[in-house]
């Protein structure tokens, strides 16, 4: 904020007593302080509230994850997206933070404020606590995205692994590329020598957060193949449906909300005007970037509903939540600088997006229980490029500065496109040659994957002590404290009432 200034020898000829204008300027600088002072808490104040909204988005990714899986392994999937957020707030304070945003450093890695030492700084929320916590969110919704590639068949240790190397160095090192201020491909570059003359806008991770978490789920689920029973022996698909839709709904609202903290907060502040007078700045702003993301996020799963009931002859709750994130993780690079009738144009895109790759996922015999690479990876990187489609000049200048390139579909010309293009390959080829080795060596050290006998048992039953969910069969009271059990219900013989029987005498 630019603060009020005052000079008493300015104002002492206006009275002709410098203590009088001694005293008004050291009014005018105490108001100024306080403003200041004011500015700083409302912009940390919002800083914090939009991380609470995307840390709440672990309980949507649990929710979503438990429903999506078969209730043997629910508590498994359950506590891995607790040490999602556990594992990855060490690591990331440790390590990953570092890595990201430790400047001043090179293009490729930060290398100041490991375990936030000399940390915080600055006079903006970017230099403050606010700041560290919601970058961890960010981290810690890389590794969630991850953990729905592989679950049901993946050992515990592992988790632990990938989720630390995820958040610790393979996701800071990507942010830092294309968000810190040093980054060689950062559209806020602060020595001007910016990428294509633009840089690369992520605004808020398409690739950056969902790419990474989506080609990470990618590898880990092709080196260790298919559940048991995903595919039959002639190849085709067999579904393996999750146990409970009304979960995999709970977790798309709950995914929903905190997406207003995920894309909007990544402004960072908000008491931010424009220069241009009027009652328009950075919290209009802000109010356009969560129309943007509804408006994608909502024409995908309509697009995903009507087109699923024209292929498959039915209309799918699961099918339209999966929609729903295809099209809000697609928004999410550009939300901040395209026109919400271009957000349209990105969800029904992205629906599609969704649809193809799982086709091509059932015909290589992929399996991914949540859809995570199709949906993250393949929606996140139509989300990077259709930024570099429809970005618009006036929204992308507000941002990042006069003279930048902007949409190439509205005359910006072809170098932000380019740039978007960068960002696919280097992220694809990053996380590749990071996270494929490490799952292939996990593989190797048979450290990865569950055994076939506890796969069909369940992981709840064999690795975590018992099943979710206690319910007991009452026609069998041999099974009571034992776990979970399913009771059938026989269809009636017949759909006429019996008569009722003829009283005694």
């Amino acid at each position: 904020m630019a603060s009020l200034s005052c000079s008493a020898n300015d104002l002492a000829p206006l009275f002709n007593d410098t203590a009088a204008a001694n005293y008004l300027c050291a009014q005018f600088d105490s108001i100024s302080r306080k403003l200041a002072e004011t500015t700083y808490a409302v912009d940390n104040t919002y800083l914090l509230f939009s991380a609470y909204l995307v840390f709440a988005m672990q309980l949507g990714f649990a929710m979503l994850c438990a429903g999506s899986v078969r209730a043997k392994n629910t508590m498994n999937i359950m506590l891995t997206n607790v040490l999602d957020a556990a594992a990855g707030g060490l690591s990331y304070y440790l390590f990953g933070f570092a890595f990201a945003f430790g400047g001043p450093s090179n293009g490729f890695i930060g290398r100041h404020f490991f375990g936030l030492r000399d940390y915080p700084m600055g006079s903006s929320p970017s230099g403050d606590y606010s700041f560290f916590l919601y970058q961890w969110a960010f981290a810690i919704a890389a590794a969630g995205i991850t953990s729905g590639s592989i679950a049901e068949r993946t050992q515990f240790v592992a988790y632990l692994i990938y989720s630390s190397f995820l958040t610790g160095f393979v996701y800071p090192i990507v942010s830092h590329w294309f968000w810190s201020s040093d980054g060689w491909a950062s559209a806020s570059r602060s020595d001007g020598n910016i990428l294509f003359g633009s840089g690369v806008i992520d605004f808020a991770g398409s690739g950056v957060v969902h790419m990474v978490g989506g080609i990470a789920g990618l590898w880990g689920a092709l080196i260790e193949g298919p559940r048991i029973g995903r595919f039959d022996r002639s190849g085709r698909s067999v579904a393996l449906r999750g146990h409970s839709a009304s979960l995999v709904v709970l977790g798309t609202f709950l995914l929903w909300f905190g997406w207003y903290g995920f894309n909007p907060g990544s402004f960072l502040t908000i008491a931010k005007g424009y220069g241009s007078g009027g009652y328009y700045g950075q919290w209009s702003a802000i109010g356009r970037t969560a129309v943007t993301t509804t408006l994608a996020g909502s024409t995908a799963a309509l697009t995903t509903l009507f087109s699923k009931r024209l292929l498959a002859g039915h209309w799918n709750v699961i099918d339209v939540c999966n929609g729903l994130l295809g099209g809000f993780a697609a928004i999410t690079s550009g939300c901040a600088v395209v026109e919400p009738w271009a957000a349209i144009v990105c969800g029904f895109v992205a629906a599609w997006v969704l649809i193809g790759l799982n086709k091509l996922a059932a015909k290589v015999e992929y399996d991914d229980p949540l859809e995570a690479a199709q949906l993250h990876g393949g929606c996140g990187a139509w989300g990077v490029f259709f930024t570099g489609l429809f970005a618009k000049k006036e929204y992308v200048e507000e941002i990042y500065g006069v003279g930048r390139p902007f949409g190439a579909l509205i005359g910006g010309g072809g170098r932000l496109l380019a740039a978007q293009v960068i960002q696919i390959l280097v992220v694809c080829g990053w996380v590749t040659a990071t996270m494929a080795p490490l799952f292939y060596g996990l593989h190797k050290m048979k450290l990865l994957r569950i055994s076939r006998d506890d796969e069909t048992a369940g992981m709840d039953l064999t690795r975590h002590g018992g099943f979710a969910y206690a319910y007991h069969d009452d026609e069998d009271g041999s099974s009571r404290g034992v776990g979970f059990m399913m009771r059938r219900i026989e269809p009636a013989a017949s759909t006429t009432p019996s008569p009722p029987a003829a009283p005694q005498v």
